[in-house]
C-alpha cells in the first residue's frame, strides 16, 4: 500500500528537519496562559455574586473572600503574563528556526539545479516563494499557533464552565456557533475554493514574475514614455489577480455574513431562552445569576470563534506556500557521482554531443547535433556563428548548466558527469558577456572567485586584469560598494573586475563568452591585456562576434544552425569561401559602416 504523503504543516515540519518538541512546549505554556487569564473573570464573577446577595446590607459581606479572591485574580493575571511571554518567545525561537532551516535548505537546492531550471521557472515566482511564502510561516508559527492553541483553550473552557453551570443556557449558546462553523466549514470544504486559492496564489508568483520584468526594463519603459497599462504582461496579471481576488469575495461574502450575524445575534437566542427557563425556575435569585454570567460572557465567545475562523484560513494559506516551497524542493538537481574522478590533464572534448532544451523532443528540435571537437590545454578554440547557431549552448554545457541530451562533454578524459560539482567548478572559470556583480564592495567581488583570499591575492589579480587603477580612484577604493549589478562601473570596467575574478580563481579551463563585447577602444585595449595574463597556460574557448579578436586562434569552430559546419584557422577558413568567409565579410563591412 502506497504511503500518502504528507501535506500542511505535518510536511513543513518533514521539509524543513526542525523537531516539534520545542513547538510543543510553547504550545502547552501557550495554554497554561490562557487557562491562567480566566481565573480572574471566574474571581471577578465570585466577588459580584458576593456583592449583589448582599446589596441590601454591604455590612454582611464577607471581605475576606472578597480580598481573596481579588488577590488569587491578580496573582493569575501575572502568571498568566508571564506564560503568555515565555510561551511567545518559545514560538519566536522555533518560528525563526524552521525558517533558517528551510531557507538554508533552499538555497543549497536552487544551487544544485541546472542553469535550465531557471530559465522555465520565473524568477518572480522564486522570490515569492523564499520571501513570501517562507516569511508568512514565521507570522504562523511565531503569532497565528500560540492564538489558535490559545484560542482552542478558551471556547474549551468557556463551553465547559457553561455547561457546568446550566447545560441548557450552554446548549442554546452554542447551537448559533455551530450552525456559523457548518457555514464555514462548507466554504472551506469546497472545491471551487481550494482551486480559487490556489490559482490566486499562481496569479500572485506572476504578477510578481511580471512586475521584477517591469523594473528591470524601466530604462526602455522610460525611453519610450510607456506606462504600467502599455507594458501589456504586467497590466494583465495585475488585472487577473484583481478579478481573482473579486472572486473569492463573491464566493465567501453570503456564507460569511450568516456567519458574522449568527455570532455577533447569540444574545437574541439566550434572552428569550433565560427568561422562558426562568418561569419554571424555584430559585429565580439563582438562576438570575447564572444568567447574568451567561448574558455577560456569551457575546465573548464571537472574538475566540472569529479569530479560530482567521486562524483556520490562515492555515489553509500555510498549506498553499508549503506545497509552492515542495515545488521547488521537487525539481531534479544536477546528479553527482559517489566518487569525483580525476582529470588527467585540461584537454576539453565535446565527444558527438546533441542537446535540446526540451528532454525527449525531435530531431528536429535540437539545439546542438552530433558537436565533435577537442580543446586542447594551452591552446585556444572559438566558437563563431550567426546568432542563434548555438555557440553559448555550447559553452553552457561545459560546467553542466545543462547535461547533454546525446554524447558526452570531457576534460582530462573524463566525462564531467563522473565529477563532483565543486571540483568542475574549479576546473572551469567563465567570464561571462552579461557580468554580473553583487551589491557589495569592489574587494568582495573579486574575492567571490576565490573565498578566503587575502588582500595582497586580491590585489594581484586586480592589477593583472588592469583594474587596480580605476579601484584606487573609487571613493573608497576596493571598500567601495559597487550597487547591484555593478551599476556605479562601466561596461568595461565591470568585465574587467570579472576578469580579475577568474585569474584570481586560476582555474586551469578558461571559457570567455563575448568578453569585449561592451567595451569601448580603450577599454579593450585594456581588457585584451588583462586576457593575455589570464589565458597563459589554460585550455581557452572563447565565443566571439567580433572575428577580429580570434583571427589568431588556435581552431576556430564554426557553428551554423546547431551544427559545426567549418573547423580550422582563419586562413583555412578565409580560403575555403564558405560560413566563415561570409561572416567574416560581413563583419568587415559592419566595421567600416559610417552615417553618410
Amino acid at each position: 500500500m502506497t504511503k500518502k504523503a504528507k501535506t500542511g504543516l505535518p510536511r513543513l515540519w518533514e521539509i524543513s528537519g526542525a523537531t516539534p518538541w520545542p513547538l510543543a512546549a510553547a504550545g502547552m505554556v501557550s495554554a497554561c496562559a490562557t487557562l491562567l487569564l480566566f481565573v480572574p473573570y471566574y474571581c471577578v464573577y465570585s466577588i459580584l455574586v458576593e456583592i449583589v446577595s448582599k446589596a441590601g446590607d454591604l455590612s454582611r459581606a464577607d471581605f475576606g473572600y472578597i480580598f481573596k479572591y481579588a488577590w488569587l485574580a491578580l496573582g493569575a493575571a501575572g502568571a498568566g503574563l508571564a506564560a503568555m511571554y515565555a510561551g511567545s518567545v518559545l514560538c519566536h525561537r522555533a518560528a525563526f528556526k524552521v525558517l533558517y532551516d528551510l531557507k538554508i535548505k533552499l538555497a543549497g537546492h536552487l544551487a544544485r539545479l541546472p542553469l535550465g531550471f531557471f530559465a522555465d521557472y520565473p524568477s518572480g515566482a522564486i522570490k515569492k516563494t523564499i520571501e513570501y511564502n517562507v516569511e508568512q510561516l514565521e507570522g504562523f508559527i511565531a503569532h497565528q499557533l500560540p492564538d489558535l492553541i490559545g484560542t482552542l483553550v478558551s471556547l474549551a473552557v468557556i463551553f465547559t464552565y457553561m455547561f457546568v453551570l446550566d447545560w441548557r443556557l450552554g446548549l442554546v449558546s452554542l447551537v448559533p456557533i455551530l450552525v456559523a462553523f457548518v457555514l464555514q466549514w462548507r466554504v472551506f470544504t469546497n472545491p471551487d475554493t481550494g482551486k480559487l486559492m490556489q490559482q490566486k496564489q499562481a496569479s500572485l508568483a506572476a504578477m510578481n514574475a511580471a512586475a521584477v520584468e517591469y523594473v528591470r526594463g524601466m530604462p526602455v519603459i522610460k525611453a519610450f514614455g510607456q506606462t504600467v497599462k502599455s507594458f501589456g504582461i504586467l497590466h494583465a496579471r495585475i488585472t487577473g489577480y484583481r478579478n481573482l481576488a473579486l472572486a473569492i469575495t463573491q464566493t465567501y461574502k453570503t456564507h460569511n455574513i450568516l456567519y458574522h450575524t449568527l455570532l455577533s445575534g447569540i444574545l437574541v437566542f439566550l434572552a428569550p431562552a433565560g427568561i422562558f427557563l426562568l418561569q419554571g425556575t424555584a430559585d429565580h435569585t439563582a438562576f438570575a445569576f447564572t444568567l447574568l454570567f451567561f448574558l455577560i460572557l456569551a457575546p465573548g465567545v464571537s472574538a475566540p470563534v472569529t479569530k479560530l475562523a482567521f486562524l483556520g484560513a490562515g492555515v489553509k494559506m500555510i498549506a498553499v506556500g508549503v506545497n509552492n516551497i515542495d515545488e521547488l524542493l521537487q525539481a531534479k538537481p544536477i546528479s553527482q557521482p559517489a566518487v569525483s574522478k580525476p582529470c588527467q590533464g585540461c584537454d576539453v572534448a565535446f565527444r558527438n554531443v546533441s542537446f535540446s532544451y526540451n528532454q525527449g523532443a525531435a530531431a528536429a528540435t535540437m539545439a546542438l547535433r552530433h558537436i565533435h571537437f577537442t580543446a586542447r590545454q594551452g591552446t585556444v578554440t572559438a566558437l563563431v556563428g550567426p546568432s542563434g547557431s548555438g555557440k553559448s549552448t555550447v559553452a553552457h554545457l561545459l560546467p553542466r548548466f545543462w547535461d547533454v541530451t546525446a554524447g558526452a562533454v570531457e576534460i582530462g578524459g573524463v566525462n564531467i558527469k563522473d565529477m563532483m560539482t565543486e571540483d568542475l567548478m574549479n576546473t572551469v572559470s567563465f567570464v561571462f558577456q552579461d557580468v554580473f556583480l553583487f551589491d557589495d564592495t569592489v574587494f568582495e567581488n573579486i574575492r567571490i572567485g576565490k573565498p578566503g583570499a587575502g588582500a595582497a591575492q586580491v590585489r594581484a589579480a586586480a592589477q593583472a586584469a588592469q583594474c587596480h587603477e580605476f579601484i584606487t580612484r573609487l571613493p573608497q577604493g576596493y571598500d567601495t560598494k559597487i550597487g547591484g549589478g555593478g551599476l556605479a562601473l562601466s561596461g568595461g570596467e565591470r568585465q574587467r573586475i570579472a576578469i580579475a575574478r577568474a585569474i584570481l580563481r586560476d582555474a586551469p579551463v578558461i571559457v570567455l563568452d563575448e568578453a569585449t563585447s561592451f567595451a569601448d577602444p580603450e577599454n579593450e585595449v585594456k581588457i585584451q591585456k588583462a586576457l593575455t595574463e589570464l589565458l597563459k597556460g589554460k585550455t581557452v574557448i572563447i565565443i566571439a562576434h567580433r572575428l577580429h579578436t580570434v583571427q589568431h586562434a588556435d581552431q576556430i569552430c564554426v557553428l551554423d544552425k546547431g551544427r559545426i559546419v567549418e573547423q580550422g584557422q582563419h586562413r583555412e577558413l578565409l580560403a575555403r569561401q564558405g560560413v566563415y568567409s561570409r561572416l567574416w565579410r560581413a563583419y568587415l563591412d559592419a566595421d567600416q559602416w559610417a552615417l553618410a
